[in-house]
């Protein structure tokens, strides 16, 4: 089974009395095991690539496969569902919820999910979290809550891993180390989506794509 499979995607917006092409034919299938690093400037459709991947948003054309489920063009309901069962989402504001402890969110993304993830524990230890596993968001360094919030997208064992810029809040030594928790916690069976600027980002994956214009080149 493909863990991710895109088909020529399109995807336009609208400013005033002018059509914006975000996308333009995009295709990408990822293999078992893998890393996909996507790169681009700023401008190039990176992020409205990772939102319909994520099932955040619909192509105007074209579709999504996640782990064998139709993900494009469903109802919201039946989109969150395999987002939740299929889908781990590390984004640049970290995902993490204000109110709750680093432990907490681990346990409620987990809970979203069912069963068949790591435990929060060992999450929680193997991600360096332990120190500040009853500490709220606010309170965290940039490194921890980009850890924090790794540990949130892993909670349910997804098929698909996507980060967006996941080491864009933080110090070049936490780059490294976050960089090695991605390779080592990436879903083994699944696949893995990262949008990034940083060419040490890239140097990471398996496989480098480049967006420019909304088109892969």
């Amino acid at each position: 089974m493909t863990p991710l499979l895109a088909y020529g995607l399109h995807r336009f917006y609208r400013r005033g009395g002018t059509e914006i092409a975000a996308l333009r034919d995009v295709s990408l299938t990822c293999a078992a095991g893998e890393t996909v690093a996507v790169t681009g400037p700023s401008g190039s459709g990176k992020s409205t690539l990772l939102h319909l991947l994520a099932g955040l948003d619909d192509p105007d054309g074209g579709w999504i496969d996640v782990a064998g489920h139709r993900l494009s063009h469903q109802r919201p309901a039946r989109a969150a569902r395999l987002r939740a069962a299929h889908l781990g989402v590390l984004t640049q504001s970290s995902g993490l919820l204000g109110h709750l402890s680093v432990r907490e969110n681990i346990r409620f993304a987990a809970s979203l999910s069912g069963p068949g993830g790591p435990s929060p524990a060992d999450l929680i230890d193997g991600l360096g979290l332990t120190a500040v596993r009853d500490s709220l968001p606010r309170t965290l360094s940039g490194g921890e809550t980009a850890r924090a919030g790794l540990a949130v997208a892993l909670a349910g064992a997804p098929d698909v891993l996507l980060a967006d810029e996941p080491t864009a809040e933080v110090s070049r030594d936490e780059e490294s180390t976050i960089l090695d928790l991605l390779t080592h916690w990436r879903p083994a069976h699944g696949a893995t989506v990262i949008v990034t600027h940083a060419a040490a980002v890239a140097e990471h994956a398996d496989r480098v794509l480049h967006l420019v214009d909304g088109r892969l080149t």
